[in-house]
């Protein structure tokens, strides 16, 4: 691994872009996982770069992060999501909350190349996480995992997963949710009974990234690999998911980088493209489409690097909340317009498979599903910018007249 400046993050993912790039396209129509970008990645130091340096990361920040995510994320959203995953999220609930023979086993692993799944999603409980039905059953010194999780990504991939699940201890009570670690490596033999990947999902975009089904039958986790909370399972849930705060800013970014790499597509295009004896940068139609462009660019970079930066004083260590959210909603939206322009402006060769444009279409639409949707990160914000909880349980509001407002019960 080599040591690398601060300053340098984003000038180090500016190389290594091109080399990407190359073969997206092929990750793509293959949906293969992109083996061969993994030893790019661990040689620069960017697989764990958010780690610290007691355990073999370069201690970058989260901003540090996203300066690389936005670099990659113009030539290759499936490495660049990768990256998000091998620093942000559930490697980072690790770090902030595990100990240290947590942070001890999962660093390496990481660092050698692995992006850890973060398994919350369930069939009946998506948005609604605090519904899940997996268990972890206290049992002597081990816990017992059963249930199904879906929409895993990196699932069949991914040789570590942070499960969350509800904690049963042995007098049946319900104490809370929590996480647990669970280690898979097929190639030397680690494969823990009970513990099966049941099927792929067919998506939209990012094709080379899996979205898998998991199912835990009776699999036992060691006592040493439960992610207890400092507050405990009854409130540890909400502790734990403050690392999600970081997983969402990354997430933003690598939409704004597709967004970004569009839009250089789309202004070097029409430069280069004549219609009616001049260049179409000379009609002003398409100028409008580029200015409206550019701002929404660069006002979600703005808005995700400030998220970022907000760790920097926040006593969890992880992006402020609503700061995520927000750049997380802005950003995501914004991308999937700015991603639709550009390939407008290449008219039918923009919807055709030659150019990367038909497949970073496909690949930004799933930003504004996946790691909170549009829908509930605007729960959120209201809630924050009203000062009061907006439950979305049906017995969290009481039926008024159709003339009176909603209030929340207990209010």
């Amino acid at each position: 691994m080599i040591a690398i400046r601060p300053n340098l993050y984003k000038e180090l993912a500016q190389e290594l872009a091109p080399t990407f790039a190359a073969r997206a396209d092929e990750w793509d129509k293959t949906r293969t996982y992109c083996w061969d970008n993994i030893p790019h990645l661990v040689d620069a130091g960017l697989m764990g770069m958010t780690l610290p340096r007691e355990h073999g990361g370069l201690a970058a920040s989260f901003h540090d992060c996203v300066l690389v995510i936005e670099e990659i994320a113009k030539a290759c959203t499936l490495t660049a999501r990768i990256v998000v995953e091998a620093n942000m999220g559930g490697i980072s609930a690790v770090m902030a909350y595990g100990s240290k023979f947590q942070k001890d086993f999962c660093a390496p692993i990481v660092l050698a190349g692995d992006k850890p799944a973060i398994c919350i999603t369930e069939p009946e409980a998506g948005s609604a996480a605090t519904e899940m039905q997996t268990t972890a059953r206290k049992c002597g010194d081990k816990y017992i995992l059963n249930g199904t999780k879906h929409w895993i990504t990196g699932g069949g991939v991914s040789k570590l997963h942070l499960v969350f699940a509800r904690v049963i201890d042995e007098q049946n009570n319900d104490l809370g949710i929590g996480g647990f670690i669970l280690h898979r490596d097929p190639s030397k033999g680690i494969n823990p009974r009970g513990f099966e990947i049941r099927r792929r999902e067919h998506t939209m975009g990012l094709c080379g990234m899996p979205e898998a089904e998991l199912h835990f039958d009776n699999v036992e986790i060691d006592e040493a690999f439960a992610l207890k909370p400092k507050s405990g399972y009854h409130k540890g849930f909400a502790e734990l998911m403050t690392a999600y705060n970081s997983q969402r800013v990354g997430a933003g970014t690598v939409a704004m980088g597709i967004a970004a790499g569009a839009l250089n597509r789309a202004k070097d295009y029409l430069k280069k493209r004549e219609q009616f004896g001049r260049p179409l940068a000379e009609f002003q139609g398409l100028q409008w489409m580029i200015a409206d462009m550019d701002t929404s660019v660069h006002a979600s970079r703005l808005m995700l690097h400030e998220a970022a930066k907000s760790a920097d004083t926040s006593p969890t260590g992880f992006p402020d909340m609503n700061l995520a959210a927000r750049a997380k909603l802005f950003a995501s939206e914004a991308a999937i317009k700015t991603v639709s322009d550009a390939l407008q402006m290449f008219g039918a060769r923009g919807y055709g498979d030659q150019e990367p444009l038909e497949r970073m279409y496909r690949d930004v639409r799933m930003f504004t599903i996946g790691g909170g949707t549009a829908q509930v990160l605007r729960n959120q914000i209201a809630g924050q910018a009203l000062g009061m909880k907006t439950p979305q349980t049906r017995d969290g509001y009481v039926d008024l007249p159709h003339s009176a407002p909603f209030r929340v019960v207990g209010e």
